[in-house]
């Protein structure tokens, strides 16, 4: 008599890279990868991803964030320190940043680019993970995400943990490639995205591969309305979304109540 191992029978649990089925485990380093290789030409590579209109995106979401000095801000997957920066600037200093980025590589970007600049204070950098925030409750009077939530590995325990680490009144915004509604436009974003953009990728980059995969991240991100329904699913209230550009990019605002 023979008898099987139970662990053969076991189904892995999968999840989306791009339009690729990979193991749950397996995602985090594989988006890791992507990032380690691009980290050098970020900026590149959101100025080829949104025709240099990421910048303006940036500034839409500090307007509407409108930060006031003395506050505590955390900017997950913010390792280059676009969004510090522009909230440091907002508040004239007077202001406290935690960047916290997955990836070594973007956040020695950001160092570097804080050093370059003078930027001497107000900011911490943490290396940690969107699922599982190595913050206190209730301790961030706003918290934001800016192109990188559509990465995460488990988008609903990263808004949890989002709305745990926020004070009560505290803000969550969200800024993140989103469903075109423009008529006539995603036919062209749509060529733009699968046929030019990893071309230029490969000749400005060396890196075909990693912009082809976030060209298709970006489709498998849920539409504006599915994403706010999940904001508020995990426990924030008053989710609402701006669409920007014919909808090629949404920000959603959300409050911990």
């Amino acid at each position: 008599m023979t008898t099987s191992d139970p662990s053969e029978n076991k189904t892995t649990e999968k999840t989306h890279f791009g339009f690729q089925d990979v193991p749950v485990e397996e995602k985090a380093g594989m988006v890791r990868g992507v990032f380690d290789s691009v980290a050098e030409n970020y900026d590149l590579m959101n100025d080829l991803m949104s025709a240099g209109v990421h910048r303006l995106w940036k500034t839409a979401m500090i307007d509407w964030l409108a930060p006031r000095p003395g506050q505590h801000l955390l900017d997950v997957a913010g390792g280059t320190g676009d969004i510090a920066f522009r909230f440091l600037d907002r508040v004239k200093g007077e202001g406290q940043v935690t960047v916290l980025d997955i990836n070594h590589a973007m956040l020695s970007v950001g160092q570097d680019r804080a050093l370059d600049q003078g930027r001497l204070s107000g900011l911490q950098w943490v290396n940690g993970d969107a699922m599982n925030l190595p913050l206190e409750d209730k301790s961030v009077d706003a918290y934001t995400i800016a192109f990188g939530i559509r990465n995460v590995t488990d988008i609903p325990q990263a808004l949890r943990e989002a709305r745990r680490v926020l004070k009560p009144g505290g803000r969550f915004l969200c800024l993140e490639f989103s469903e075109v509604t423009l008529p006539g436009l995603k036919e062209f974003y749509d060529f733009y995205s699968f046929k030019i953009l990893p071309k230029i990728g490969g000749a400005v980059a060396n890196d075909e591969a990693s912009y082809q995969y976030l060209a298709e991240s970006i489709r498998k991100f849920p539409d504006a309305e599915t994403f706010r329904d999940m904001i508020v699913e995990a426990g924030m209230g008053q989710a609402k979304f701006r669409r920007l550009s014919g909808g090629i990019a949404a920000l959603h605002s959300a409050w911990r109540i």
